[in-house]
């Protein structure tokens, strides 16, 4: 029998305080146009038209200038609050911010407000995969090039091995209750965790990986930005 779509219940969270420092600039990198609109635009954008995803939530750094002040996009809602200095605490605060009827075994989408390039197919198949595992879900690539790790004067100090290696991108998808827990501890334990998968990782389980298009960059590097604006021009 041929599985129907996701079910709707699914909120987003994106964090979007950071002041994108490796980006160089004065504009946040999530306020970069490409293709005619922010990044940030593009993200909730793709995440809003999904029928799945009901609304999201938006952690903005304090005195945020730049936002637009959206409320509703594609008809759906859309909540801000102040996130924190670490991407965990500005998820944290978006989790705070949900409203009070998302149950706790609601599953959860974390994006990249700087990865505007994700795909309905994507979150379908992401989805589906965090309502099969308890442990959540996220979007991956594996690692296809070849790993050199470096000596402290920038020569090869040796190749390492890439067999069961992938990279990990975003939506990351928890339900709320879970993810809520791992964030919590890794603040108790001091951990600085880079995404929310290491934080549940943390907590002794194992999120499923998921394959997704390797297209759904992350923009880091003006050369991001203007492969971020050829794909965004091109998409079908």
């Amino acid at each position: 029998m041929t599985p129907g779509p996701p079910r709707a219940g699914a909120w987003a969270l994106l964090p979007a305080a950071g002041s994108g420092r490796r980006f160089g600039g004065e504009v946040p990198k999530q306020y970069l146009a490409a293709a005619g609109k922010p990044l940030v635009e593009h993200a909730l954008d793709a995440l809003l038209a999904h029928p799945a995803v009901d609304g999201v939530v938006v952690a903005l750094a304090a005195g945020d200038a730049r936002w637009p002040g959206w409320t509703r996009l594609h008809g759906k809602p859309v909540i801000a609050c102040v996130g924190g200095g670490e991407r965990a605490d500005s998820v944290l605060a978006a989790l705070c911010a949900l409203p009070d009827a998302v149950a706790g075994d609601a599953l959860l989408l974390v994006h990249d407000a700087a990865r505007p390039n994700l795909r309905a197919a994507d979150i379908t198949a992401l989805i589906e995969a965090a309502q099969a595992c308890a442990d959540g879900a996220i979007l991956a690539a594996p690692v296809r090039d070849t790993l050199k790790r470096a000596t402290d004067d920038a020569r090869i100090a040796g190749t390492e091995p890439r067999d069961g290696l992938w990279r990990a991108l975003t939506p990351q998808a928890f339900r709320r209750d879970l993810l809520l827990r791992a964030l919590r501890h890794a603040r108790a334990q001091g951990l600085v965790v880079t995404d929310e998968a290491m934080a549940v990782e943390r907590l002794g389980l194992h999120p499923a990986l998921v394959e997704g298009r390797e297209d759904n960059l992350k923009v880091t590097t003006p050369a991001d930005l203007a492969l971020a604006e050829v794909l965004l021009a091109n998409a079908t």
